[in-house]
């Protein structure tokens, strides 16, 4: 990391504007350098007021030498919601780590569709599949408070992580551990909402995602296996007109959309992720199953 341009030798040079200059030059973005500093400084990560009345200001020695060892960190493609252990998500602002997925702005686009397909449905039962953060789950529960909401993962980690966001925002969720359909039981659903792996074991994106767990984005060789056996199971624990609604890959709505039509779902159509890439894609179990 090239740190020529922030003088450490004199840290009382260097202002809050010179720090995010110098963060924005070595690579991260001006949002990331802002949060950073925030919380380098001990401020809420969206105080933008602090930092346009304080661009002025020296960053003291203390608060410098934290802020760059947070961007190195950064350089380095950890996420910036690990870095500073919070993340925004639908409104919520969740704790996060190494444990789970940090929760992407896409995947709220699969909480509003889930939300559209239950408007009408009364008090509506909803499981969230391979929960990790809590994020889909507590989403829904925060606004259909009413909702009967189930959470599952494999990774009893994730579940602590998640378990501990729900109390923090006392929001009550029904946790399950286990792999995908299996702690079900036999229970029947309004909705199954995933955001599941998705990524093929050979995706040379994989090299930047070192700091998320692996098991959480990886799903076979062409990374539609775990998509594979919850379209298989999702049936079984589906009302009738009951809804399937999963993220997915830039390049697998069409291998999503035929999975779902030969597993007897109907009405199956995907929806477009912030960049208009068509990241979800779901259907309806026929009413007459």
């Amino acid at each position: 990391m090239n740190t020529s341009n922030v003088p450490a030798s004199d840290p009382l040079s260097v202002t809050v504007q010179t720090a995010l200059n110098w963060a924005q030059h070595q690579g991260v973005t001006r949002l990331e350098a802002q949060m950073l500093l925030l919380h380098s400084v001990g401020r809420d990560l969206h105080d933008r007021s602090w930092l346009l009345s304080h661009v002025s200001d020296a960053l003291h020695g203390a608060a410098h030498l934290t802020f760059q060892a947070l961007v190195a960190r950064r350089l380095a493609h950890e996420p910036v919601a690990f870095i500073t252990g919070q993340k925004e998500f639908f409104g919520l602002s969740l704790q996060v780590d190494a444990r789970v997925l940090d929760p992407r702005p896409d995947t709220e686009v699969l909480v509003e569709w889930a939300l559209s397909c239950l408007a009408d449905v009364a008090s509506p039962q909803v499981v969230d599949l391979g929960t990790g953060s809590g994020a889909i789950a507590l989403s829904l529960k925060h606004t259909r408070p009413e909702a009967q909401i189930w959470a599952v993962d494999l990774s009893a980690e994730a579940l602590v992580v998640a378990q501990a966001n729900a109390e923090r925002l006392a929001l009550d969720i029904t946790w399950r551990h286990g792999s995908w359909c299996a702690p079900l039981g036999d229970a029947r659903f309004d909705a199954i909402v995933s955001n599941p792996p998705y990524v093929a074991e050979h995706d040379p994106h994989l090299q930047t995602l070192t700091h998320e767990p692996l098991q959480a984005l990886v799903a076979g060789h062409d990374g539609l296996s775990d998509i594979r056996q919850i379209v298989q199971q999702a049936g079984s624990h589906l009302r009738p007109g009951g809804w399937l609604l999963m993220e997915h890959g830039f390049d697998q709505a069409l291998a999503v959309h035929d999975l779902l039509g030969n597993a007897g779902f109907e009405e199956v159509q995907s929806r477009p992720d912030l960049a208009g890439i068509l990241r979800c894609t779901g259907g309806r179990w026929a009413t007459m199953k």
